[in-house]
């Protein structure tokens, strides 16, 4: 009997593990998006995009990065912005979120294995609520946006001349904002809004929104539509996350101001000084827009945001970087070994020994491929100082989209390096390990162990 190629490859296809899977839809999502943004009805007139380019604001956008080789405002037509806003919303809230949303909409049964595919895109560690998951995480993110919209839109009526102009500026703004994107249209960030601060605290809110985790923003819409009898109890993994997020830009913030203040900060009042370091504090867990032209700080300062980069946003969120919880459990970790403790505890509750050794695992290997990316631009991009090349591969990283203005004259070499680093931060170091990974097989004996002089 002979097989067609079709049947060849969908037998292929359903040997791969779920990581595997998810990285294909996410590689599938990267070129459908290239196509799109090469459509020659999406530009403005005269506007050429190279397939280069295309396909590296493809990635941003599904990585939800934000760095960009081109000025969106002047390369995109209007049209062209909704079709970016549509590519933010599949990188944001993930490929098999919408696409199972999508599904449900067909009228079609959600089976086991596009349960585990959610599952793994969302970070999950059980199949239970897999459906509700979904569908609470893209009515959430949609309510989010859409009040965020409104909010922006009425209020850039008094930036725009129109009232079209302002709702698109309002839309575009709100998806960037709440997927942490990065990407603008006003063509210089919020740096115009730099003085304007309930511009800048709706954008911080909705930063925070789409950063803290989808898990969070569940709890605590369950906490606040519970009924009056009903008790709800918080999990660790919520907990941890936002204690972690929250104490990370404060730190951050202050770090920031104590390195610049006697630069940056220097003659600013305290209220101009408390909402620039708040607000790139901010934008470091993933945002990538900038109040300000981020080259203005100091090197150790420009050091505090590459560290807050690579740590990014908390895991299932919209976010990159190795993710808050796994710097906090290494953390932790630490600082019960250097007590003596040989259980790492927070909050009444005591961390699994397998999420300890995971966290490690996360934190060396993105050191590694940072610390090779580096190298590798430091090569091909010779023009460019350590700490541009350092903070450019870090924001790539941690998806944030922050940079010191080194994207656009990036060459060839330089451009499909940040591509892959862009792309492992979206899809995380484990979906990354596990692309050539075999199926898991027990050792069926062990060598006896010994004893070996660390540290």
């Amino acid at each position: 009997m002979i097989r067609s190629p079709y049947w060849k490859f969908f037998n292929y296809f359903n040997k791969l593990s779920p990581f595997q899977i998810i990285v294909f839809y996410y590689l599938t999502a990267v070129l459908v998006s290239t196509f799109l943004l090469n459509l020659p009805f999406l530009h403005k007139g005269g506007v050429h995009l190279s397939f280069l380019d295309a396909l590296f604001t493809a990635v941003s956008a599904v990585s939800v990065t934000g760095l960009s080789v081109i000025t969106v405002s002047d390369t995109l037509n209007t049209s062209g912005y909704f079709v970016m806003m549509f590519i933010l919303q599949f990188g944001g809230i993930g490929v098999m979120t919408l696409g199972t949303f999508i599904w449900l909409l067909l009228g079609r049964r959600i089976g086991l294995k596009r349960r585990q595919l959610i599952k793994t895109d969302q970070n999950q560690t059980t199949f239970s609520g897999m459906v509700v998951l979904i569908k609470q995480i893209l009515l959430l993110i949609l309510a989010i946006e859409a009040l965020g919209a409104v909010i922006l839109g009425v209020y850039f009526t008094q930036y725009f001349p129109t009232l079209g102009e302002a709702f698109v500026q309002g839309a575009f703004a709100s998806v960037s904002a709440t997927t942490n994107a990065g990407f603008d249209i006003t063509g210089n960030s919020l740096v115009m809004f730099q003085h304007d601060y309930f511009v800048q605290f709706i954008n911080m809110l909705l930063l925070t929104l789409g950063a803290i985790g989808f898990p969070v923003l569940i709890e605590v819409k369950d906490y606040l539509t519970k009924k009056n009898d009903a008790y709800i109890h918080f999990s660790l993994f919520a907990k941890l996350t936002s204690f972690t997020f929250a104490a990370l830009v404060v730190v951050g913030g202050l770090l920031i101001y104590l390195f610049d203040r006697s630069h940056f900060f220097l003659g600013k009042s305290w209220h101009e000084s408390l909402f620039f370091a708040l607000f790139q504090s901010l934008t470091t867990r993933n945002g990538g827009l900038a109040t300000m032209d981020v080259a203005e700080f100091t090197g150790p300062t420009l050091l505090i945001i590459c560290v807050l980069m690579f740590i990014g946003a908390s895991p299932s969120s919209v976010g990159g970087g190795i993710r808050t919880t796994t710097f906090a459990i290494a953390l932790l970790s630490v600082i019960a070994y250097a007590r003596g403790k040989s259980n790492v505890r927070v909050f009444r509750r005591e961390i699994h020994q397998e999420d300890i050794f995971r966290s490690f695992i996360v934190i060396n290997t993105a050191i590694a491929i940072t610390g090779i990316a580096v190298v590798l631009l430091s090569y091909a991009e010779p023009q460019f100082t350590l700490m541009e090349i350092l903070f450019e591969a870090c924001s790539a990283f941690g998806t944030t989209g922050l940079s010191m203005g080194i994207t656009p004259e990036l060459h060839g070499a330089g451009k499909i390096i940040i591509i892959c680093l862009m792309f492992i931060g979206r899809i995380g170091i484990f979906s990354f390990l596990f692309i050539l990974r075999g199926k898991v097989s027990r050792d069926r004996y062990h060598y006896p162990k010994e004893p070996m002089i660390i540290g």
